[in-house]
């Protein structure tokens, strides 16, 4: 039987509920959006706000939303992040059914760049910091920054679906993947 054929007849498991989903797509289509629409001001800052609620969200939501959707059930602490690192250059990383550690530091990283680039767009349009030439190029930065990140993310993203033999983004619209591993025996918690 052909990989494609196990995963076919795999029992499937909700992961990612629809607060995480709506979190997550809704997040990609502001950011694509405010880096597409600088012009006009008043759209991108209402962009921003919009990240900004969407963000406020997901910290609530980590707290009391489901099983994968916590924060308690995937941020991994120093040594089992370097540890997860380690076994992906090696090509032995585990497969997880929610996001493995890798893509949990990721997370982190992303919103707390996003959270960076929407403070200092409410700075800008501040009296105290309009006109603040620092603010103006820490934001860019930032968003310098968040790109380079996307980029990493969205490589993590392809090279898990290679490695595990599942496409993340589907399950990231279905909410649903496979239960057990398609590569082989492995933990699948």
């Amino acid at each position: 039987m052909t990989a494609v054929h196990a995963t076919r007849h795999s029992p499937r498991v909700r992961v990612w509920d629809a607060g995480v989903r709506l979190f997550h797509w809704g997040l990609v289509t502001c950011v694509a959006s405010a880096w597409l629409l600088v012009d006009p001001r008043w759209l991108h800052r209402r962009i921003g706000y919009v990240v900004i609620g969407l963000i406020a969200f997901r910290l609530v939501w980590g707290v009391i939303g489901t099983r994968y959707a916590r924060w308690g059930d995937f941020i991994p602490g120093p040594r089992r992040l370097i540890a997860y690192l380690a076994a992906m250059r090696q090509g032995r990383e585990a497969r997880t059914l929610g996001h493995n550690p890798a893509g949990a530091a990721m997370i982190v990283a992303l919103l707390a760049v996003l959270s960076g680039i929407c403070a200092t767009g409410i700075m800008m349009g501040m009296d105290r910091y309009f006109g603040q030439d620092w603010v103006e190029h820490w934001h860019e930065g930032m968003v310098n920054g968040l790109l380079a990140l996307i980029a990493l993310h969205l490589g993590g993203v392809i090279l898990a679906s290679l490695r595990h033999r599942e496409n993340l983004v589907a399950a990231m619209i279905s909410g649903q993947k496979d239960l057990h591993d398609p590569t082989g025996p492995h933990d699948a918690t």
